[in-house]
């Protein structure tokens, strides 16, 4: 069996490019990338910490798919509204947009 730690370790490598692509991209889209890499990082850490704690229950995985679920609703929302200030702003530049009125 792994030990723990190797997911730990994976778990906040991925958390910590997230955090990195977040806050060094401009661009919108790569923006809700890092996320999901870090939501992604997340759910990592509640099936690592279900089947190392209590391996006969499933709360953990439950959560990792309503992780899984909560971030696929939050890139359909927030790739309609990219889209739509691509659309009228013609760019998808996060310093470029700084108003939500047209």
């Amino acid at each position: 069996m792994i030990p723990i730690q190797h997911f730990l370790v994976l778990s906040s490598i991925l958390f910590s490019l997230g955090i990195y692509g977040v806050l060094a991209r401009r661009s919108a889209v790569l923006i809700l990338m890092s996320i999901e890499l870090m939501l992604q990082a997340v759910s990592i850490n509640f099936i690592a910490f279900a089947v190392y704690l209590y391996p006969k229950e499933f709360s953990g995985l439950i959560f990792a798919i309503f992780v899984i679920t909560i971030a696929a609703a939050e890139v359909g929302l927030a790739l309609a509204i990219v889209l739509r200030i691509f659309r009228n702003k013609a760019t998808a530049n996060v310093d470029e947009v700084d108003v939500l009125k047209w």
